[in-house]
């Protein structure tokens, strides 16, 4: 390339002396077309490469970074690959060796080549260790059970350190919330001093001016509780918790990318969102350790990260909530009950007595029953068994033995009502195992049932080894002898 002195060299050759083209070609050995260019300018000139430059180390890697960019297109926008995720995945799948600034600038090349990025410029913040955390949601599709589904990530992430903690639930109702807080101030050992957040409606009420705000109740007694102070962002101003907004987008490229397939929500919190989380904490561990001196204790007692609602029980002893039905002892008929929402189960009190249980049903139009919860009816109305929904939603080998039972004789009902009404003396687990050895030997009654739980509770009870102490094992116990009992009774032998 022509440097600014021997472009001025040619022009004043040229210009001044005479000289054609021809003889500053043949006397400077430079091309024709680049002694014309020179002329026409006085300025230096960069060459502009027409071919991209090879790169040894990168090209043979080209196809497989393509094909994961073009996959990206069919990916949440969210949860598509960072240049760090490649580097990763090139690392963990392919042993690639090569530097992250390598990658990076490759795959930077890529994308312009692909159809060009846009840059969004952040600002950075800080904070005292101690002093804050951020706490926001965001959405991630995975694969739950085969099916493409959507969770909701609950995200704190601390200022001073950034160690972020991350759980996922199915919605983000206030329960969840709440829950998500619990688990938060647990898994870190402490509580921040404020806790900055946009304007959830689950625990703003009402905006009102500035950073003023009318929160939820049940909002303030977690605040009250944890003794922390919130913060709310203004309006549309996301910016102002920037921590966590980067958070949302960073654990679903790097812990969420590709798209993890689980069979449940607590599959992908304890197998892939807490060792992630863990892993990032050792990874910040200096600052952690600093942060996490600073910290105000948790504070003593249990709080229940849950909503209570009253709810009647009607006729079929049934309460719904969110048009769900879930069982109830039937003594609690016509009754209110409370109920405690939790994110993953419903608890119902009477007073201060829980007398019901259930997992929670998402959806609607689910009902959940509970044997336990009809023995006394049935126990009246021993006729009603072989067709109860209760009875044929029970599992094997209950099917069978009502078969068995009810379709022999008028007595039968009574007969599979006394063994079902065994679940009040014993564990299910017990009854189920008795009844399907009691079916198998082609014998099926309540007594037959209670001998075989007895003796397996017998069994249990001596399994394990007796020990003699020394001074009992040395006793010698003299043996008698039977024919004194015949002199006694004068029986001559």
């Amino acid at each position: 390339m022509l440097t600014v002195v021997d472009i001025e060299y040619i022009r004043r050759k040229h210009y001044i002396e005479g000289w054609s083209i021809r003889k500053i070609s043949r006397q400077l050995a430079v091309s024709r077309p680049t002694i014309r260019k020179a002329l026409e300018s006085g300025e230096a000139w960069h060459y502009t490469i027409t071919r991209p430059k090879p790169c040894p180390v990168m090209d043979q890697y080209r196809d497989i970074i393509v094909s994961w960019l073009e996959l990206d297109g069919s990916a949440p926008p969210k949860q598509r690959h960072t240049a760090k995720r490649i580097y990763d995945r090139l690392c963990q799948e392919h042993g690639f060796g090569g530097a992250d600034s390598t990658v990076r600038r490759y795959v930077k090349k890529l994308r312009w080549e692909l159809g060009g990025v846009t840059e969004e410029p952040f600002l950075t913040l800080t904070a005292d260790p101690g002093e804050m955390a951020q706490v926001d949601w965001g959405e991630a599709r995975i694969i739950l059970n085969g099916q493409d589904a959507e969770v909701h990530l609950f995200c704190m992430r601390l200022r001073a350190s950034s160690v972020p903690y991350v759980w996922a639930a199915r919605h983000e109702r206030f329960e969840a919330f709440l829950e998500g807080h619990v688990r938060a101030f647990d898994w870190f050992g402490g509580v921040s001093k404020n806790l900055v957040y946009d304007n959830l409606t689950t625990a703003v009420r009402k905006v009102l001016s500035g950073h003023d705000r009318e929160l939820q109740e049940r909002f303030i007694t977690l605040r009250s509780h944890y003794l922390f102070q919130s913060v709310f962002c203004n309006i549309e101003s996301g910016n102002e918790k920037g921590s966590v907004e980067n958070l949302v987008g960073y654990v679903r490229r790097n812990a969420l990318t590709p798209v993890p397939a689980v069979d449940s929500i607590g599959e992908l919190n304890n197998d892939v969102l807490l060792p992630w989380c863990e892993k990032e904490q050792q990874r910040l561990q200096d600052n952690w350790l600093v942060e996490k001196a600073s910290f105000r204790g948790i504070p003593e007692g249990i709080y229940k990260p849950c909503i209570s609602v009253i709810l009647p029980v009607n006729k079929l002893s049934f309460v719904t909530y969110e048009r769900n039905r879930y069982s109830i002892p039937t003594r609690y008929i016509s009754l209110n009950v409370r109920m405690d929402a939790y994110t993953d189960r419903l608890e119902m009190w009477s007073q201060d007595q829980l007398i019901a249980r259930h997992q929670r049903q998402y959806g609607r139009n689910h009902t959940s029953l509970q044997l336990e919860h009809y023995l006394d009816a049935l126990a009246l109305k021993p006729y009603a068994v072989n067709n109860a929904v209760v009875v044929r939603e029970l599992p094997e080998p209950y099917q069978p033995a009502r078969k068995f039972l009810c379709g022999s004789s008028e007595s039968g009902y009574r007969e599979f009502v006394r063994i079902l009404l065994l679940h009040k003396e014993f564990p299910a687990q017990l009854v189920r195992a008795a009844v399907a050895d009691r079916l198998a030997a082609g014998r099926l009654t309540v007594d037959e049932v209670r001998q075989v739980i007895l003796n397996q509770r017998t069994v249990k009870s001596f399994s394990a080894a007796v020990v003699v102490p020394d001074m009992m094992a040395q006793i010698q116990v003299p043996v008698g002898k039977p024919t004194l009992y015949d002199e006694l009774t004068g029986v001559e032998v």
